[in-house]
């Protein structure tokens, strides 16, 4: 499979975003501003902000559920919503107990975008059932594809939502929140699964999400976004001063206007700041992030 640096630079873009805006009717203000963005076709994007950064509405964009205020995006050179239509992009929800009430095998729920349009009493075709069973594989599923959906764990009810995007077969699998509930050991091996697709599928993937860890364990390069994009770099190029700038508008939220001191451990000399802590949920792990009034 030819990785993002083996394509011309006239290639296609997965995704393309040109100076898109978009403001909910009534709301006054954009909740996306003015974001270029370019994905690559077979690359690991993860777009990483807090909670209310605009990330949904930036997904809900590139899937043409929503139309830009102003602006343009193309997915594979054709409108959003064209792509969608032609079965191109796979997405897959935060978690949802709507499929957990269907008295349906993992099988049967991984099987379903196969029968999309077809008539009640027929039967996928021989493409079709091999998809399916390669997206049991590559996902991990094969041991529990018999199973009562709602009798499977968090963690092997996202391999099934992820598994089911993947048997039409899409050329862009978008990933909203994948690892909520999912511990450390959990979110290494969704790490390997996808670059196990990737590499099996060549599929490109986006990941969408407020956890630094799913980030660094499973996205070639980083979009970091709140409101605008204040970042595009590789997860080493995470530094503390970056995070620090796109989470301030959440820090904001909660104690008014701040000034944020961001440094790394080996750049501090202020005895009382901790950098002992390890990194968590929206954390520059051994920086030294101080909000003072």
């Amino acid at each position: 499979m030819k990785t993002s640096a083996d394509q011309p630079e006239t290639a296609t873009a997965a995704i393309e975003f040109a100076r898109v805006s978009h403001t909910y009717n009534g709301s006054g203000f954009p909740t996306i501003r003015d974001i270029s963005l370019r994905v690559e076709p077979g690359e690991r994007l993860g777009i990483l902000g807090p909670n209310g950064a605009g990330k949904t509405t930036l997904v809900r964009v590139a899937l043409g559920l929503l139309v830009p205020s102003s602006g343009s995006v193309t997915v594979f050179g054709r409108a959003p919503a064209e792509a969608r239509a032609a079965r191109w992009i796979g997405y897959v929800p935060q978690r949802s107990v709507a499929e957990l009430a269907f008295p349906l095998s993992v099988q049967q729920v991984v099987a379903m975008p196969t029968g999309v349009g077809m008539k009640p009493w027929k039967r996928p075709g021989v493409r079709a059932q091999e998809a399916v069973s390669r997206a049991l594989a590559l996902t991990g599923c094969g041991g529990f594809a018999d199973l009562p959906i709602g009798r499977v764990s968090g963690g092997q009810l996202q391999r099934a939502m992820i598994a089911r995007a993947l048997a039409a077969e899409p050329r862009l699998l978008v990933l909203d929140e994948p690892t909520i509930g999912i511990d450390a050991t959990g979110q290494q091996q969704f790490a390997k699964m996808l670059s196990l697709v990737q590499e099996e599928l060549g599929v490109t993937v986006v990941i969408v999400t407020h956890d630094l860890r799913t980030i660094a364990a499973g996205c070639d390069r980083v979009a970091c976004l709140h409101g605008s994009l204040h970042a595009h770099v590789s997860p080493e190029g995470l530094t503390p001063a970056v995070l620090a700038e796109v989470f301030r508008h959440e820090v904001e939220g909660i104690f008014g206007s701040v000034h944020i001191d961001a440094h790394t451990a080996a750049e501090c000399d202020d005895p009382t700041h901790d950098h002992g802590h390890a990194p968590t949920d929206g954390c520059g792990g051994e920086g030294g992030i101080r909000a003072d009034d």
